[in-house]
């Protein structure tokens, strides 16, 4: 009777075998006891500014020396309200938008802070001292894959460094292979297609240590998962034959 019901406490503990991971892929950042250990600062892309580009949205608030004439290009007077579209431009295809009074204004190849300087030098012929507050609203990433809470993140500062996006996404599960991290990238209507490895220290110097807008991270399950997922389809009918088995020798007991 005690060899029956030991059967599937067995089994589950031969499953958890093929789930091993070894401590050292899941260690980030290891040190390359061949390499200078100095940190060389990340010159490569370290001073990405995104880039408005068609079909972006612009959260745009006009502030002027006459709030009463300004509230004309505001169509909310909350500018910090970042849930509302009220205030919102969408860049069309041809990379312009449309302000009341102004008219259509090219604004696709510019960053946020020319974008709002051109916004208000065109204001400038209808309100005394305008200032304008110009944000993009949707630079967002998606990470997806073998981590924590995947999904798409909404940056509001423009800025994020794949650690941090990473983060955001609730960290890496132990079964994700941290060699081969792949970055989708959108540039001029072409897609590129990078890999980081993460066990190393050279992705502070890499191209895609800071992310650019609609980046895609993709995280890898480690073959191990893989593996297990396999075996455990192979394991699991012999375990309900197991239980089947122990339950139908109690039945015969009582």
């Amino acid at each position: 009777m005690k060899s029956i019901t030991r059967v599937p406490v067995l089994l589950f503990f031969i499953g958890t075998l093929f789930a091993c991971v070894s401590p050292k892929q899941i260690v980030n950042f290891r040190e390359d006891k061949d390499a200078d250990t100095t940190l060389v600062s990340a010159i490569a892309d370290s001073h990405y500014i995104a880039i408005i580009q068609p079909s972006d949205l612009l959260n745009i608030y006009v502030a002027s020396a006459s709030p009463e004439a300004s509230r004309y290009f505001n169509f909310s007077e909350r500018p910090e309200d970042q849930n509302s579209l009220a205030n919102s431009y969408l860049v069309d295809v041809q990379g312009k938008i449309r302000l009341p009074l102004v008219g259509d204004i090219s604004v696709a190849g510019l960053s946020s802070v020319q974008a709002r300087d051109t916004v208000t030098r065109k204001l400038e012929k209808y309100l005394v001292n305008p200032s304008v507050k110009l944000t993009i609203r949707n630079f967002r990433v998606t990470v997806l894959g073998e981590v924590a809470h995947p999904g798409v993140l909404t940056v509001q500062n423009e800025r994020i460094t794949l650690p941090e996006a990473l983060a955001m996404a609730g960290d890496m599960t132990v079964y994700s292979s941290r060699d081969n991290v792949l970055i989708v990238r959108e540039e001029n209507g072409k897609k590129s297609y990078g890999t980081v490895d993460l066990n190393s220290r050279e992705l502070f110097t890499s191209d895609y240590y800071y992310l650019h807008a609609n980046d895609i991270v993709y995280i890898e399950p480690l073959k191990t998962k893989k593996a297990m997922a396999e075996n455990w389809y192979r394991i699991l009918p012999i375990v309900f034959s197991g239980i089947s088995l122990m339950l139908a020798a109690l039945a015969v007991v009582k």
